[in-house]
């Protein structure tokens, strides 16, 4: 492999999560590996007259224990958990919550997100519903915005270099540290905190993808309802959470001796040009999102020790991400190992690909890749080794990891160990 010149070269120095199987990193890990389901009954409404009722929750979370609880108030349940996940990022980075203020202006933020704090709209319309327009809060339309958890991580961090918000749906989380390392690598930042958000566990959420017939509808066992890539998958599972991780340049986290966990290598995205919902058969997007990203790495197939898949637990979804794996790679798919962070934490949309970008660095990191839990019978179609079920030592040097979303958005993203002086 090639590697950029270290001017040029982006590394991850932080790393922050709340998710359905914890509120830090260290609970999410501990979770993936032992194989343990974060998938539950719905507590935030009342579903039981949905065929639906299950979800993917983050539980205990109370962000007044970070944030002023006026400030709180005033955001969206995504842009909480964007900020308690930056604080934990930031500190793991070896930063204080604000920046330093040489850093600040060569420091930027880019959190994606398919829905950011809709429940804001959600509240307010209800509000403006029985009220009228006197009732409305002056915060109502600033406060569901889907750019306000980057604001508010750059408010927080005080972190004033480039600042955007991916809204690519599935494929959000992904996108925002692919285009991350970019702003890094052309120069136009130093740090950039970055992932996705996403808080979409309301009633009107779960009843549009009912309406899709979406979801799995394992009400009875719901710590089993999510299984991909197994022969009676019936659908994927909704959940919420944020994913951010700290990109550095390296030159900038060596000068001031900073932790470094992984290397992004690259990464890439595509349009499938398809259809709404449904993957496109042939998996032709997510064969050139893939293409794209080990181009941009400079790595070959055969350097790929670990995938980490986008596998949803949709017939479709995990069908056509098989055969595009088996299209890039080759024979060399079957000697890869694949699994689904989704098989745990169900699908947390803008969130999923972030999260599961920590999973792979925390890979990389401990030499573990986690199990695909749920996988009984095997389908024919989707023959490739999922890691059913345990989690199993590999010591991956490179892995790529998958994001493939509504609206035919792909995103794919190389992260590798760092290792000073090559890549």
């Amino acid at each position: 492999m090639e590697r950029r010149p270290d001017s040029q070269r982006v590394v991850v120095t932080g790393l922050g999560a709340v998710s359905p199987l914890g509120l830090t990193v260290d609970e999410l890990w501990d979770g993936l590996t032992a194989g343990r389901s974060g998938i539950g009954p719905i507590t935030q409404f009342d579903p039981e007259d949905m065929p639906t009722r299950i979800a993917g929750e983050v539980k205990g979370f109370d962000p007044t224990k970070w944030i002023n609880f006026k400030e709180a108030r005033r955001m969206g349940r995504a842009t909480q958990m964007a900020v308690v996940a930056a604080c934990e990022a930031l500190t793991d980075a070896g930063f204080d919550t604000v920046l330093p203020e040489d850093v600040q202006e060569e420091a930027g933020v880019y959190i994606g997100t398919a829905y950011g704090p809709f429940d804001k709209a959600d509240e307010e319309m209800q509000v403006f519903a029985k009220k009228g327009w006197r009732g409305v809060s002056p915060f109502a339309l600033s406060s569901a915005l889907t750019s306000m958890p980057a604001f508010h991580v750059s408010l927080m961090a005080q972190a004033k270099g480039p600042i955007g918000t991916p809204i690519n749906a599935c494929a959000a989380g992904t996108q925002g540290i692919v285009e991350a390392s970019e702003y890094i690598r052309r120069g136009h930042a130093q740090v950039m905190i970055c992932g996705g958000v996403e808080g979409s566990i309301h009633r009107y959420g779960i009843a549009g993808f009912c309406a899709m017939r979406a979801l799995s509808t394992r009400n009875d066992e719901p710590e089993r309802a999510s299984r991909p890539f197994d022969q009676g998958r019936d659908g994927f599972i909704l959940s919420e959470g944020a994913g951010l991780v700290v990109l550095e340049n390296l030159e900038h986290a060596l000068a001031r001796h900073a932790r470094i966990y992984a290397e992004v290598l690259g990464g890439a995205s595509s349009a499938d040009a398809y259809h709404v919902a449904a993957p496109d058969p042939k998996g032709g997007g997510a064969v050139r999102a893939m293409k794209r990203a080990l181009r941009d790495a400079s790595i070959d197939p055969q350097e790929v020790d670990y995938i980490n898949a986008h596998g949803t637990s949709t017939p479709l979804n995990d069908f056509t991400e098989t055969l595009a794996i088996k299209t890039v790679f080759g024979e060399q798919a079957y000697n890869i190992p694949v699994s689904s962070t989704k098989s745990m934490l169900g699908h947390a949309m803008g969130g999923a690909g972030s999260l599961e970008a920590i999973a792979c660095v925390k890979t990389i990191q401990t030499g573990i890749v986690h199990p695909t839990i749920n996988y009984e019978t095997p389908d024919p179609e989707c023959d490739l080794d999922y890691v059913p079920n345990t989690a199993r030592q590999v010591n991956p040097q490179v892995v790529l990891s998958n994001s493939f979303g509504l609206g035919g958005n792909n995103a794919c993203l190389v992260l590798a160990q760092y290792l000073n002086g090559r890549h």
